[in-house]
């Protein structure tokens, strides 16, 4: 069977009714900063086709301490006596209203995916193994797929480990990395060399041969991504 290749782009490169008429895809990048009041989302739902698939990235709160620089778009003051409580999967009140938040917003687009995407900076201690192994299993799974990003110095069976026993989709740029688990591939393109990259026909030529599960993932995540994802589709 020919695999499925499906492709979209992290966050809209273009207006929202100009996208929904080029692809079937997309993952929402908003809901990581803060996310949109409860009639933006209803609003994007509503105006796109039915059997449009949206994926979103699960708020920093999660998974992101407070020093981090993304924070500055949160908009929302932070009292000093609890920045500590951010981030990392932390058993916190702080990082379950987040994933509360989170949730309600996936349940709003219909998503099947949720992205829990990882700061270099959160490592493979002790610590936040066991935060994380206890954050996935006390959070209700219902319809969503779970989909984890790590980045930083994590060995290829530790992952692999860690995906297996919670049920996680390793979501990987496949030009640095591997999947190390999960049926679908779940592809985020960062750009060869960097943000401002944009990819060759012979790179996305490669990029389709990839894409060896029966269901791939592409979001192209670089500056010119709605020209790449463009270009990628006529290739398929």
């Amino acid at each position: 069977m020919k695999p499925a290749i499906k492709i979209g782009s992290c966050g809209f490169p273009v207006n929202q009714l100009k996208y929904f008429t080029k692809f079937k895809l997309i993952e929402i990048q908003q809901t990581f900063y803060r996310p949109p009041e409860a009639d933006t989302l209803k609003k994007w739902r509503l105006l796109a086709p039915a059997s449009f698939e949206f994926s979103l990235k699960a708020w920093q709160l999660i998974t992101h301490p407070s020093s981090s620089p993304t924070y500055r778009r949160l908009k929302d003051e932070i009292p000093e006596k609890a920045k500590a409580n951010f981030g990392f999967f932390k058993p916190s009140d702080e990082v379950f209203f987040a994933w509360k938040t989170t949730r309600k917003a996936a349940q709003i687009l219909k998503t099947a995916f949720i992205l829990f995407q990882c700061p270099a900076s959160f490592k493979p201690t002790a610590e936040n193994i066991k935060n994380f192994r206890s954050f996935f299993k006390k959070i209700k799974r219902e319809k969503f797929l779970f989909i984890w990003e790590p980045r930083g110095n994590w060995e290829e069976g530790e992952i692999k480990s860690l995906c297996r026993e919670l049920n996680l989709i390793h979501a990987v740029d496949p030009f640095k990395a591997k999947s190390q688990f999960g049926r679908i591939n779940y592809f985020r393109l960062h750009g060869k060399k960097g943000y401002y990259y944009r990819y060759k026909k012979e790179e996305l030529l490669a990029l389709k041969e990839l894409c060896r599960k029966p269901i791939n993932y592409v979001f192209f995540n670089n500056i010119s991504r709605w020209e790449d994802a463009s270009n990628f589709k006529k290739l398929i």
